[in-house]
C-alpha cells in the first residue's frame, strides 16, 4: 500500500500508465500534430463598433486590428445575453439563456453561481490533459474558496482575479483571488489609488503562457475593461480630445484592452507556440453608457440599434476574431450566425475532447480549420430580466427597460418581445411583439410583424419553448457522492458515477478512488463495463472506515478519477468530495454562536456570529434586535442558508427567536423568509412566513438524541432581496 494514499480500482482492472497516455489527434478537427493551445480573450462591455476592424475611427486599436487581419473577422457573432453574468455562464457552458444556470445579473440578492452539474469548457478540455487557467473576472459568487462555483471546481486549475460580479467593478481593488487564497494588494504610499488590476491580469497571463508552452493549454483571459467606471492610470493618449473625462477614460480602456491583446500575441511568439495557438477575441455584451460614457460619440454599436441591456442587435451582437496562423484563414470575413454558445463544442472538437450532448452550441471547428462550413443553428434565443436602466438603453426599448424581454433569431428574421412586467408566465397575447428583417433592416428600424402573422406565430412558439426551468442536465464525467459527516472507526459508503453524456460510445470505462492516509477502503460489488453507450453510466461504491484513534476533527478530501476511451482518445475526469469528522459535542449549556459549526452555507457573505448587520463582515455591527428588543447572542444569515452543528446526542433542547431583524427592516419591508430546524434529517420546526411587519417567532424544540442539528432559512417570496434573517439567542440545553 502506498504510504501517502491509496488507489483503489473501481472495476476489474485499473488503467496503467500506458493506457492513460494521449493518443494521436483524430483526423477530424485539428490538423495533424499537437493539439492546439487555446486563448479565449473576453472583453467586458465591448461594443460591435468599438474596434477599428469593425469601423471604429476615434479609438485606436492597432493590435486587435492586426489580429483581425491575421485571422477571420465574424460579422454576425452574438453574446448569449445583454448583460455580463448570464452571458458568461452561457459562454462557459454552451447553454443559451433559456437553459443556462445563470440567467440574470444579481438583483441585490445573492450572486448567481455555477454548480457541480454545470460543465464548463475548461472541464471538457481538462479531460484531454489541457492545462487550464482563468485569469481576470470570473463573475460568479459567492466570494469564498472551496465551493462549487469557484473556478478551481469548474475545471480551471489556476485562477487569478475577481471572483464575483460586483468585485470586478473595482479597477484598484484591495484584494484579488489566487485560487483559494484572498491576496491583499498594496496601496500607493503617495496616496494614489493602488495597483491597477488589469496590469496584474496581463502579467499573470504572460507568465501562464511562458510556464506551460510545452503542454497544451487553455487560457480564459477575462479583463474587466472597458466596463464602467472609466478608471485607468493613464488616459494621456486622449488628453487633447474635447471629450468628457469619462469618455477619455473609456477610450483609454479600450486601447488598454488592445495592448493586452497584443501582449498575448507577443507572449505566444516568445514561447514559440504562436502557430500552435487558436486565439478567440470577443465580448460579453454590447456597449455600456454608465458613469457618464457616451457610446454614441464612439459609434460603439456601429450600424445597430441598442446598447447593453437591450435585446436589439446593438445589445447582443459583438466582435469575434479568430486567429491561428497557418490554420484559420487570414484576412477573411465570416458572416455565419455565431453565438458564444458555440465556443464549448468548438474547443472540444479541436482538442479531441468529449462535449456534452445536451448543450445548445454547435462546433465551428470545420470552418476554422478549413474543412468546410460549420453547421447552422435553427434559431438563437435571448432572455433579459435586469434591474439596471440607463437613458439610451431605456429609449431604445421605448421605456420598457424594466420589463422582462425575450428575443429569437431564425435566419434573417429577428423577433423581440416585452412582457407587461417581470412575469414570463403571462399569456402570449399580453406581450408586445416586434419583428425585423435583418437582411434588409439590420438597424431594426421597421417592425413588420403585422405583415407576417404566420411567422409571428412560429417565432412566438420558439420563444415559449426555449425556456426550461429547471434545465435538467445529464451527468458529465464523474460525480462523487459522499456523506457530510463521518465518525472515527465507523464505516461509511461513497459512490462514484462515470456518465457518458456525449453523443459517442465510450470504451474501457474505469473509476478509482483516492482516500486519505490510513483510511481503510475497498470497492463494494464493482460493476465492470466494457463500454458505455451515450447516456449510460458506470456506478461504483466503496466502503471506507476512518481510523478509530487519532482522527482529529477536520474536513477530509476523497477523489474519484474516471477514465475511458472517447473515439481514439483517452479521457480522464476528476471529482472531489469532502467528508467531515466532527468536533466534540457540547458538554454544557451553550449559545450556538460560541460553538464550532460543521458547515455553513449562506446566501450573502459569511454567517454573522453574535451580530446582525446585513452585508458587513461579522463582528462590526450592532447586536441583534427585533422591535427594539436587543439580543446579545445569535447568528445572522441571508436566505438561502444552512448551518449544521454536531450535538452528538448530548443536547435536550434548542431555543431561539428567529425573524427578519430591525437592521434589515430599516432597509426595506420587502423581505420574506421561512426558518426550519432539522434534527438527523427530520424537520422539527417550521416558522412559516417571516416578514419584518410580522415580527419574529419563538423557537423551542426538543432535540434529545439528535446528532446533527441544521438551521435552515429559505426564501419565501419571489426575490431574495432584503432576506437577511437572524437566529437570536440561539441556545442549547445539554443533559
Amino acid at each position: 500500500m502506498p504510504s501517502r494514499r491509496q488507489f483503489l480500482a473501481g472495476s476489474a482492472v485499473a488503467l496503467g500508465a500506458a493506457a492513460l497516455s494521449a493518443a494521436p489527434a483524430a483526423a477530424a478537427g485539428p490538423p495533424p500534430g499537437r493539439r492546439p493551445n487555446i486563448v479565449v480573450l473576453l472583453a467586458d462591455d465591448l461594443g460591435y463598433g468599438d474596434l477599428g476592424a469593425y469601423g471604429q475611427r476615434l479609438v485606436r486599436t492597432p493590435r486587435l486590428d492586426r489580429i483581425a487581419a491575421e485571422g477571420t473577422r465574424f460579422t454576425q457573432a452574438y453574446a448569449a445575453a445583454a448583460v455580463c453574468a448570464p452571458s458568461r455562464a452561457s459562454l462557459l457552458t454552451g447553454l443559451h439563456g433559456g437553459h443556462a444556470p445563470v440567467r440574470e445579473n444579481p438583483f441585490g440578492g445573492p450572486q448567481g453561481s455555477l454548480g457541480d452539474d454545470d460543465t464548463t469548457f475548461a472541464e471538457v478540455l481538462r479531460s484531454r490533459g489541457y492545462r487550464t487557467a482563468c485569469i481576470g473576472k470570473w463573475g460568479f459568487g459567492p466570494e469564498e474558496p472551496d465551493q462549487a462555483s469557484h473556478p478551481n471546481r469548474r475545471g480551471f486549475e489556476e485562477f487569478y482575479g475577481y471572483l464575483t460580479h460586483g468585485h470586478a467593478h473595482q479597477y484598484f481593488p484591495d484584494h484579488l483571488w489566487h485560487n483559494g487564497e484572498r491576496v491583499a494588494l498594496p496601496e500607493n504610499a503617495d496616496g494614489g489609488k493602488g495597483v491597477y488590476a488589469v496590469d496584474l491580469i496581463e502579467q499573470r497571463a504572460e507568465a501562464f503562457i511562458a510556464e506551460h508552452a510545452d503542454e497544451p493549454f487553455l487560457l480564459y483571459l477575462t479583463p474587466n475593461i472597458p466596463h464602467a467606471p472609466s478608471d485607468i492610470p493613464d488616459a494621456e493618449a486622449y488628453a487633447d480630445r474635447p471629450w468628457s473625462t469619462a469618455d477619455k477614460g473609456h477610450a483609454a480602456q479600450i486601447t488598454r484592452l488592445d495592448t493586452l491583446a497584443g501582449s498575448v500575441v507577443d507572449a505566444l511568439r516568445r514561447a514559440g507556440v504562436d502557430r500552435h495557438t487558436l486565439l478567440l477575441v470577443t465580448s460579453d455584451n454590447g456597449p455600456h453608457e454608465e458613469g457618464g460614457v457616451n457610446p454614441d460619440l464612439f459609434d460603439a454599436n456601429g450600424p445597430l440599434k441598442g446598447y447593453k441591456r437591450n435585446l436589439y442587435e446593438g445589445g447582443v451582437r459583438v466582435p469575434l476574431l479568430a486567429r491561428w496562423p497557418g490554420t484559420v484563414a487570414a484576412g477573411a470575413t465570416e458572416d455565419r450566425i455565431t453565438p458564444s454558445t458555440d465556443v464549448l463544442p468548438t474547443l472540444a472538437e479541436l482538442a479531441g475532447a468529449p462535449a456534452p450532448r445536451d448543450i445548445d452550441g454547435l462546433s465551428l471547428a470545420p470552418l476554422l480549420v478549413g474543412e468546410g462550413a460549420a453547421p447552422a443553428h435553427d434559431h438563437l434565443y435571448w432572455y433579459r430580466n435586469d434591474p439596471g436602466s440607463t437613458a439610451r438603453a431605456k429609449a431604445a426599448d421605448k421605456g420598457r427597460i424594466d420589463t422582462l424581454a425575450e428575443a429569437v433569431r431564425r435566419d434573417r428574421w429577428k423577433a423581440v418581445r416585452f412582457a407587461p412586467a417581470r412575469d414570463r408566465s403571462v399569456p402570449d397575447e399580453q406581450w408586445q411583439f416586434e419583428l425585423y428583417d435583418l437582411a434588409t433592416d439590420p438597424g431594426e428600424t421597421t417592425d413588420v410583424h403585422a405583415a407576417h402573422p404566420g411567422l409571428t406565430e412560429q417565432l412566438t412558439a420558439l420563444l415559449r419553448d426555449a425556456w426550461t426551468e429547471p434545465y435538467a442536465r445529464e451527468g458529465y464525467g464523474v460525480r462523487l457522492t459522499t456523506p457530510e459527516l463521518v465518525f472515527p472507526g465507523e464505516a461509511f459508503t461513497v459512490t462514484a458515477v462515470l456518465t457518458n453524456a456525449t453523443a459517442q460510445p465510450w470504451t474501457r470505462p474505469r473509476v478509482r478512488l483516492t482516500a486519505p492516509d490510513g483510511w481503510q477502503a475497498g470497492p463494494v460489488a464493482p460493476e465492470p463495463a466494457e463500454d458505455l453507450a451515450p447516456g449510460a453510466a458506470l456506478r461504483t461504491t466503496w466502503r471506507i472506515t476512518p481510523p478509530a484513534d487519532g482522527t482529529p476533527a477536520a474536513a477530509w478530501t476523497l477523489r474519484a478519477e474516471g477514465s475511458a476511451v472517447h473515439g481514439h482518445h483517452h479521457v480522464r475526469f476528476d471529482a472531489w468530495g469532502t467528508v467531515a469528522t466532527p468536533p466534540p459535542p457540547p458538554t454544557a449549556d451553550a449559545y450556538l454562536s460560541d460553538l464550532p459549526w460543521l458547515s455553513a452555507a449562506n446566501g450573502w457573505g459569511p454567517v454573522e456570529r453574535d451580530t446582525s448587520n446585513g452585508k458587513k463582515a461579522a463582528g462590526d455591527g450592532t447586536p441583534i434586535s427585533f422591535g427594539g428588543v436587543t439580543y446579545a447572542k445569535g447568528l445572522g444569515v441571508h436566505a438561502p442558508s444552512e448551518i449544521v452543528y454536531h450535538l452528538g446526542g448530548n443536547a435536550s433542547r434548542f431555543t431561539s427567536v428567529v425573524g427578519i431583524d430591525d437592521f434589515s427592516a430599516r432597509q426595506s419591508a420587502a423581505g420574506g423568509t421561512s426558518a426550519e430546524v432539522w434534527g438527523d434529517g427530520v424537520r422539527l420546526y417550521d416558522s412559516g412566513l417571516l416578514t419584518a411587519a410580522g415580527g419574529p417567532r419563538p423557537v423551542d424544540v426538543d432535540v434529545t438524541g439528535v446528532r446533527l442539528l441544521r438551521l435552515v432559512v429559505r426564501n419565501a417570496n419571489s426575490s431574495t432581496s432584503y432576506d437577511h434573517t437572524s437566529w437570536a439567542a440561539a441556545h442549547l440545553r445539554v443533559g
